[in-house]
């Protein structure tokens, strides 16, 4: 079969994360506005910050996908209209949705936006693929509890045209595809408003009625007792079978997550369909990126069978920490960096960048903004000057290895 370019497909939960995105390789980003997107704690874009968003995406050639995935009610309904013609007038690729009802809306109100079948609308199948194909869809994200050859067999009998998107890396749902009252009906945030309170994390015990105050653990088979804790996705060892497979595009789940994460992220996949678009194995150290980054322990999804969970905690693995963030640098490694994280002089931290192999350093010389020499920079935000041991470009990374779990 041959094989259309594949996108990846990065997200940006706010302006600071979108930059990074852009920088760090995404072919295509995918954000919200502040109503009808599923992350409601992502940082999202009022219309002007969306306005930029867009043209800075233009700028770079990168396209410009933008939720509507929420299940709206009526009052929602009557304000969509006026949100999709907006985006028709900024001219967004593509509208992600997940109601019937919002794409008949997005073909009268945005006309030249493509319409994406979000992950919420869970297809699973060739002629659900189909069906919506047949109502004006150009694309479906499918569900993520898909196996591998499912995912060939909706290409193999889906129209050529249909293009497939999966999720192939980040946070995966005990549910189906996000479909929980579970934190709804506990705590009153709403799963499919973007505001899930993750009680599937929760560590859970019995109490009987009559003997208030006497727990009694929950266990699964080896005595843990988180039950309901998903691992998180990873498929960046798997890319060249996505790319046989047929899939359009590769996406990150994200918008929630920090700069660091969609920049590392989306740098070490950008290297990954590289490499197996041009049939070349993975360099190990493009690989080993995701590790550096806050993740729950791996697996590779349903794509080759039952990814299994967790079961002994819900704690984040948080090897690194982001100490600062380069603003400008010469072609003598002189930089304007931005503090995130306190260091001083003697450390040793991590250099990380836009198409810059991670590089070990040890940190001799500080100077304020005004030149002045400095023991240790402390004050978060603030600028200062350091010598980097390579050229870099804006937006690279300086990082310290930090045992952050919880």
């Amino acid at each position: 079969m041959e094989h259309r370019k594949m996108e990846l497909l990065a997200p940006a939960g706010d302006m600071e994360r979108l930059e990074m995105a852009l920088a760090y390789g995404a072919d295509a980003v995918y954000l919200a506005g502040n109503a009808f997107g599923m992350r409601s704690f992502a940082g999202n874009f009022s219309p002007e910050e969306l306005r930029r968003a867009v043209g800075l995406c233009r700028a770079k050639g990168v396209k410009v996908h933008v939720t509507c995935n929420t299940m709206p009610r009526n009052e929602e309904v009557a304000r969509l209209p006026e949100w999709l013609e907006y985006l028709e007038e900024l001219g967004v690729d593509a509208v992600i949705l997940a109601d019937v009802g919002t794409l008949a809306l997005a073909k009268r109100h945005a006309p030249h936006v493509q319409r994406h079948i979000s992950t919420q609308a869970s297809v699973v199948n060739y002629q659900s693929a189909r069906a919506w194909h047949e109502l004006g869809a150009s694309r479906v994200i499918l569900a993520r509890e898909l196996s591998l050859e499912e995912v060939k067999e909706i290409r193999a009998k889906a129209p050529r045209e249909l293009e497939i998107e999966v999720f192939a890396h980040g946070a995966m749902c005990v549910s189906y595809s996000g479909r929980c009252l579970l934190s709804n009906y506990m705590t009153g945030r709403d799963s499919n408003r973007g505001a899930c309170a993750q009680p599937c994390r929760y560590q859970y015990a019995l109490m009987e009625e009559k003997r208030p105050g006497e727990y009694f653990p929950v266990y699964e088979e080896n005595g843990e007792t988180y039950i309901m804790n998903s691992r998180d996705m990873c498929m960046i060892d798997h890319v060249d079978d996505l790319l046989a497979a047929g899939v359009d595009s590769l996406k990150i789940e994200g918008r929630a997550k920090s700069a660091y994460y969609a920049a590392v992220v989306t740098g070490a996949y950008r290297r990954a369909i590289d490499a197996a678009a041009a049939g070349e194995p993975l360099d190990p150290v493009w690989r080993d990126e995701v590790e550096h980054i806050s993740h729950r322990h791996y697996s590779t999804g349903f794509f080759y069978g039952q990814p299994g969970q967790f079961t002994d905690d819900a704690r984040y693995v948080r090897d690194w920490q982001i100490v600062a963030k380069v603003k400008s640098c010469d072609g003598a490694g002189n930089a304007v960096l931005t503090l995130n994280n306190k260091f001083g002089l003697g450390e040793e931290l991590e250099l990380v960048g836009p198409d810059v192999r991670p590089q070990a350093l040890t940190v001799d010389a500080l100077w304020d903004s005004e030149g002045q020499p400095l023991e240790e920079v402390r004050r978060p935000q603030m600028v200062f000057r350091m010598r980097l041991p390579r050229p870099v470009p804006p937006l690279s990374l300086l990082r310290r290895k930090a045992e952050l779990s919880p």
